[in-house]
C-alpha cells in the first residue's frame, strides 16, 4: 500500500449540476462537429448525494486525436486510457475539477454502465443513502483516505476499491450484463486471470504481469468475470480464454481495435 493525496467527500452541492453545464459548454467548443455525446455521470450528477467535490463526465467523439488535441488546449490534461481499453482520460485541475472520460463509441458499455448507476441511485432513496453511508464508514479510518493500491505502473484509491461489492450488487439487481473489458490490474482480476490460465494450459501455467512485452485483458459479463486474454505486444499473438464463441468474438474485437488504436501508440 501507498498513500496518496486524501480523499475527502462533501456535502451535496446544488451548483455541481451547473458546473457541469459550464465545462460542457468548454467541451463542445473545444470539440465542436468531434463531439457525439456528453453525460454528467458519477456521484456529482445525483442530487443529494456526498461526494468529492469533481465533476465526472463522459463524452463521444469520432476522431481520438483531434480529440487529444483539442482538450489539451483548454486545459485538460491527457492521462492515458487508465484501466479501460479504447478509453482516454482527461483530468482538469484549474478552475473546476472535473474527471473527464472519453469514448470514441456511443454504444460503449462502459457509458451505459454509468448512466445504468447513475439512474439507478436518483430513483432509489434507499439506495443512495446506503451509498453515502458507505463512503462515510470507509473514510472514518483516516488512514482509508490516503491508502492507494498499486498494482503495476497504475495505482488504485482503497477507498474506490471497498466500494466495489457494493456497486456490483447494485449491477446484479437491475440486471445489468453487458459484455466488457478491462485492463487485468488489480489483485482480483489478476488471481482470476490465473485461474483461467491454468485451466486451459495446465495448473503449471504461469504468468508475469511484469513482463512489460505483454498486455492482460479482463472479460466481464455486467459484473462478473467470464474471460481473460493475453496479448503479445512484439508478435500480436493471443492467448485467450472464454466461455463460448460469443465472449472470444467480443473479447477480439476489443483486442483487435485496441492494437490499432490504443493510446499508448498515440
Amino acid at each position: 500500500m501507498s498513500t496518496h493525496q486524501k480523499i475527502e467527500v462533501v456535502e451535496y452541492n446544488p451548483e455541481w449540476p451547473a458546473m457541469f453545464e459550464e465545462e460542457k459548454s468548454i467541451i463542445l467548443d473545444a470539440l465542436g462537429d468531434n463531439c457525439v455525446a456528453i453525460h454528467h455521470v458519477g456521484s456529482t450528477s445525483v442530487p443529494g448525494l456526498i461526494a468529492k467535490p469533481r465533476i465526472d463526465i463522459i463524452a463521444v467523439a469520432n476522431d481520438r486525436k483531434q480529440a487529444i488535441t483539442a482538450l489539451e488546449k483548454n486545459g485538460y490534461s491527457y492521462d492515458g486510457e487508465w484501466n479501460i481499453p479504447l478509453q482516454c482520460g482527461f483530468t482538469k485541475r484549474i478552475g473546476t475539477q472535473v474527471n473527464l472520460h472519453m469514448f470514441f463509441d456511443e454504444n460503449h458499455p462502459e457509458i451505459e454502465m454509468n448512466l445504468a448507476f447513475r439512474d439507478y441511485l436518483r430513483t432509489h432513496e434507499k439506495t443512495k443513502n446506503a451509498y453515502a453511508d458507505l463512503k462515510r464508514e470507509i473514510l472514518s479510518n483516516e488512514e482509508n483516505a490516503t491508502k492507494r493500491v498499486q498494482v503495476g505502473t497504475l495505482s488504485f484509491p482503497f477507498y474506490t476499491l471497498q466500494k466495489r461489492a457494493f456497486i456490483d450488487n447494485i449491477f446484479r439487481k437491475i440486471g445489468f450484463n453487458c459484455l466488457r473489458v478491462i485492463k487485468c490490474l488489480t489483485d482480483f482480476e489478476q488471481n482470476a486471470a490465473v485461474n483461467f490460465y491454468a485451466q486451459k494450459f495446465g495448473q503449471t501455467a504461469c504468468i508475469d504481469f511484469s513482463n512489460k512485452n505483454y498486455e492482460h485483458f479482463m472479460l466481464y459479463r455486467g459484473v462478473d468475470v467470464c474471460g481473460y486474454a493475453k496479448l503479445n505486444l512484439e508478435t500480436r499473438g493471443v492467448d485467450m480464454i472464454t466461455r463460448n464463441s460469443e465472449e472470444e468474438s467480443f473479447l477480439r474485437d476489443v483486442i483487435q481495435k485496441w492494437f490499432d488504436v490504443a493510446a499508448y501508440k498515440i
